[in-house]
């Protein structure tokens, strides 16, 4: 059903933006990144709890972070950048690819959204991936089990994971007529690598980012907007607005 919704953003004829989103548009609404050295992930490993050996060898610590980081979720508010990220779709055939596990696209009115790396307000089975489950409020129960019997763990990528929704991901570029990166190092694979998926070299790019994402591979018309995406991603959906609805 999921790669069914989508087959209408690749078929479209309207105009399509395709938006591509890490932790930076999110640490605007004051959602912590890994990489931060405070809040949450002050006090948690990334391998004592976001890889397969952490969830069989310490699935209590895992379990607790996953539940500390939805209780915390549950406080944030979509920010100026999800806003007109989604504002978009009034005019375009927008499409959000997030690294993000966070749900603030959704929140703030996207109504296609593809989580590369997984949905932290969902929980799926340790045996069958398919069988994924919404999770009420924000507390996991450590014993938790699906229908099938097997015990539940959050809906998250882990690092060293299979990413499944890179496939419809990287089809969904091909497609764009204009893509938009925002909050991402580029750093991380495979996700990094969406945006060599463009499907000719006159597909403009545009890169809003404070810091210096690595764009060294990058053949397209390139335009870096250094704001945060809270700043930048208003403006360039201004002007988008303008050219693209004369």
């Amino acid at each position: 059903m999921l790669y069914l919704q989508y087959e209408n953003i690749i078929m479209s004829r309207k105009k399509k933006i395709v938006v591509f989103t890490g932790a930076g548009v999110s640490a605007d609404s004051g959602i912590a990144t890994f990489r931060d050295a405070d809040g949450l992930w002050a006090n948690y490993r990334i391998e004592q709890v976001c890889t397969p050996a952490a969830l069989k060898n310490d699935r209590a610590k895992v379990i607790e972070f996953y539940n500390l980081r939805r209780k915390e979720s549950l406080t944030k508010k979509p920010n100026e950048g999800h806003v007109a990220i989604a504002d978009m779709e009034q005019w375009a055939d927008v499409c959000v690819i997030t690294q993000n596990v966070d749900d603030l696209h959704e929140q703030a009115g996207s109504t296609r959204v593809v989580h590369l790396h997984g949905e932290l307000m969902k929980l799926r089975s340790e045996e069958n991936p398919e069988l994924i489950y919404d999770i009420k409020g924000w507390e996991q129960s450590l014993d938790e089990r699906g229908e099938d019997g097997a015990l539940l763990r959050p809906h998250i990528v882990f690092f060293g994971e299979n990413v499944p929704m890179f496939e419809l991901a990287s089809r969904i570029v091909e497609q764009a007529d204009i893509l938009i990166v925002v909050g991402t190092s580029l750093a991380v694979y495979p996700a990094a690598s969406l945006v060599y998926y463009v499907r000719d070299k006159q597909v403009p790019i545009y890169l809003v980012d404070p810091g210096m994402p690595d764009t060294s591979m990058i053949q397209n018309p390139l335009t870096h907007i250094k704001e945060r995406g809270a700043v930048g991603v208003p403006l360039l959906v201004k002007k988008l607005r303008e050219e693209l609805t004369r």
